[in-house]
């Protein structure tokens, strides 16, 4: 009896390939373009989508969730030089230096000629949650540049600096020595330091990351990797949204009721207030003036005239 793979719920294709270990996402889609994809042995296209109890088949042979690795989480002190791609024809490739058993892939970049803390791993859903520019992560950097680092310089690094990408977000800086300084990032654009530096006249000689959210470098050497802790995997995985707490029932005291039924007593025993005076009579808008020589009474209404 083949094999057949089982979903819990259905899943576009290339990443149901790509957690089996076979390949990355990117990967899979150029494979079900080239034809070397079916679903239930008909020709699989990029897009495709799959679900309980469908069959998936790389050049004839069956691939299911019981082929999914275990998941693993890399710490690596990445060298200048090595290159964070999987290309296997670039000699430089992170995938060969770290030479692991399972199919890794780095989480983001850093530079070639940068060195410090990257992480690998075989888990697609941990990547997007690192790399996702609104959660904020922080990645922490130490650098050297070619000459004094002033207060005025870091002070202008932490206000952000127009690069070609646009102006950068502001940021935590602070001196590390006379021409070295540390900085702390919420975004990775493109050699990102190394231009904000270029921009306020400075020339970064060396740079290396020391820690990329709750996950610090620490002693690792370079060019040596180790796995992370169950501690530092807990703290990527995707947080779980907030549920705001159900508001108290709003308790309203019951109105007594007063001399008038249906409308409550003026307050502090005031009295009401009197009528208004219909418009164009005596006292009212539009009318004329009240004689209050010949009204009856204090605010009442004129009295009949007597005759001579």
């Amino acid at each position: 009896m083949r094999d057949v793979a089982s979903y819990v719920r259905p899943v576009r294709l290339n990443k149901f390939i790509s957690e089996t270990g076979a390949c990355s996402r990117r990967e899979a889609d150029d494979w079900i373009a080239a034809g070397r994809v079916t679903i239930n042995g008909q020709p699989a296209g990029v897009g495709s989508v799959v679900g309980d109890g469908d069959e998936v088949a790389v050049d004839g042979r069956i691939i299911t969730a019981k082929d999914k690795p275990k998941p693993v989480y890399i710490a690596l002190n990445k060298p200048v030089g090595v290159v964070c791609t999987t290309d296997r024809r670039d000699p430089d490739n992170i995938v060969d230096h770290v030479d692991h058993p399972e199919r890794v892939f780095p989480i983001g970049r850093l530079d070639k000629d940068s060195d410090g803390l990257i992480l690998l791993t075989n888990d697609g859903d941990i990547v997007n949650e690192v790399l996702r520019v609104e959660h904020d992560h922080e990645k922490e950097y130490a650098v050297t540049v070619d000459h004094a680092v002033t207060d005025e310089f870091l002070a202008a690094m932490a206000r952000g600096v127009r690069i070609d990408a646009g102006l950068t977000r502001p940021c935590k800086t602070w001196s590390l020595g006379a021409r070295a300084f540390g900085i702390v990032l919420t975004q990775g654009l493109n050699r990102q330091i190394r231009k904000m530096c270029e921009a306020l006249g400075y020339q970064v000689l060396g740079l290396t990351r020391v820690r990329i959210m709750h996950i610090e470098l620490g002693h690792l050497k370079p060019g040596r990797w180790r796995n992370l802790t169950e501690a530092e995997v807990a703290g990527l995985a995707p947080k779980a949204p907030r549920v705001a707490a159900p508001a108290a029932p709003r308790v309203v005291a019951p109105v007594k009721a007063g001399p008038s039924v249906g409308k409550p007593a003026p307050a502090g025993g005031a009295k009401p207030r009197p009528a208004p005076i219909p418009f164009g009579q005596p006292g009212g808008v539009g009318g004329p003036p009240i004689d209050r020589r010949s009204a009856g009474g204090r605010g009442g209404r004129p009295g009949p005239r007597r005759g001579r």
